[in-house]
């Protein structure tokens, strides 16, 4: 659950719909400034922001309102325009940048509009600057702190971009290896990867059959993406394709689809991929991290190899963050996020689906052969609609159906209930082993929500 002294930030940055607060060009401008300011402060030189964005028409009024306010501290702009999130995390370091800001709204329509920032090393940045940022936007300090006439930034583009970042793409597929002879379907969402992800793949030898890949900045995730697999799914089977490659909006997340036409979550890739490394003796920390809402069956998995699971909150921050604290070179998240640590700082849905590639190429097996012997648990998740985030702690008829819930599941399961972070929902999460089960009991706790909810 995000905080909610925190009126701005969530668990991915700022979002929400274009021209409403928080995401107005007012407040987008003010928020330069603000990391324009935190990220000069106490540093010699000159000073230089990344910014890059998806495919939203949106994305124009928030580039130019963040170029003013960071340009108006003092601060240089680099403008990269549509790039992947995960791209302009590699050039944020590539390029020597003081930060990076990403204009995007991931896997939400192109109402939405979100900001994420990157510090320097490429990472996502840590709460107490996010914070540090969020007090800073509309104060008198920021007024203050602009820069003299002859002291403002410069604004410029760069048109090669994309170009580095496909060098990079490649650079982290087995050198020794092509994609001669595959087939792959690959579904870009009509987002920020639609230039650099078929490049990537044809440059490798594959013969790719495009999908998504025409952004008019309004039919983003429309239909497309890894938020609708099935469109994948059905064409991978058309054309007898080797495998499916679903992006999101901003390509830090991707679903696959094996050669049978069937959608593989992120948990079955987190598990193929964990298998990959712990065989090649390439897994560090003696385990992987996935978030909590990651199914059992994963769980199930690791442990079989002797590892250990490390479950985070919701957020591919957190589970980066896990990832840096005990040592760990691989996690992710169901959603399709995974981050291979030796490779890259965040979520990289090419990387992760050239390391699927690899994979298939090196073992030279099928995609469906991969995962073979992951056994998914049962498991039911509901959104709920909620006008306030009121602490479920608060709530005691709720908690006496999770405890009801956990016992009839008999620790063969699990319930979880917690907010959307970026969303006004709540989401109830209910596993176990038969289905009939679990959507009764996730059924029973999303009626008590709604009930506690209102009576509180």
């Amino acid at each position: 659950m995000s905080d909610n002294s925190r009126s701005l930030f969530g668990t991915d940055g700022v979002r929400g719909t274009a021209n409403v607060h928080p995401m107005t060009p007012e407040i987008v401008l003010s928020l330069g400034q603000a990391a324009a300011h935190v990220f000069r402060t106490g540093k010699k030189g000159t000073h230089r922001i990344l910014i890059g964005k998806d495919t939203r028409l949106s994305g124009y009024m928030f580039e130019d309102a963040l170029a003013a306010g960071i340009s108006s501290m003092g601060v240089d702009v680099i403008q990269v325009g549509p790039i992947p999130t995960p791209g302009l995390a590699f050039l944020t370091v590539d390029m020597r940048c003081d930060a990076g800001v990403m204009i995007t709204a991931s896997h939400n329509p192109y109402q939405d509009n979100g900001i994420k920032f990157f510090g320097r090393d490429g990472f996502k940045l840590a709460d107490d600057i996010e914070e540090r940022i969020e007090g800073l936007v509309g104060s008198s300090e920021l007024v203050d702190a602009r820069a003299v006439p002859d002291a403002l930034g410069r604004a410029r583009r760069i048109d090669d971009a994309g170009g580095r970042y496909v060098v990079f793409l490649k650079n982290t597929f087995p050198r020794a290896s092509v994609l001669d002879g595959v087939k792959v379907v690959l579904d870009c969402a009509h987002g920020a990867a639609y230039k650099v992800a078929p490049t990537v793949l044809e440059e490798l030898g594959a013969d790719v059959h495009l999908v998504g890949a025409e952004p008019d900045g309004r039919n983003i995730n429309a239909g497309v993406g890894s938020l609708y697999p099935e469109c994948i799914a059905k064409k991978v089977r058309e054309v007898g394709a080797d495998v499916g490659v679903a992006l999101d909006g901003d390509a830090d997340r991707v679903i696959l689809v094996d050669e049978t036409g069937r959608i593989l979550d992120g948990d079955e890739v987190i598990a193929m991929a964990t298998r990959a490394l712990f065989d090649r003796k390439q897994l560090r920390g003696g385990g992987v991290v996935a978030m909590v809402m990651s199914n059992l069956g994963l769980e199930k998995w690791v442990e079989n190899l002797g590892l250990d699971l490390v479950r985070t909150p919701v957020g591919d921050r957190a589970v980066v963050e896990a990832m840096r604290h005990g040592g760990y070179n691989l996690g992710g998240e169901q959603s399709g996020h995974l981050v291979f640590g030796d490779l890259t700082t965040t979520g990289d849905g090419m990387i992760t689906a050239l390391q699927a590639l690899g994979q298939m190429v090196a073992e030279g097996r099928a995609l469906s052969e991969l995962t073979a012997g992951f056994e998914r648990f049962p498991q039911v998740l509901l959104n709920i609609e909620v006008a306030e985030k009121k602490p479920l702690d608060s709530m005691p008829s709720l908690q006496a159906a999770i405890r009801d819930a956990e016992s009839t599941l008999a620790g063969r399961g699990r319930v979880l209930i917690r907010y959307s972070g970026t969303e006004s929902r709540a989401r109830v999460m209910v596993e176990g082993e038969k289905q009939d089960q679990v959507e009764a009991l996730a059924e029973q706790l999303a009626d008590e929500l709604r009930r506690s909810i209102a009576d509180s």
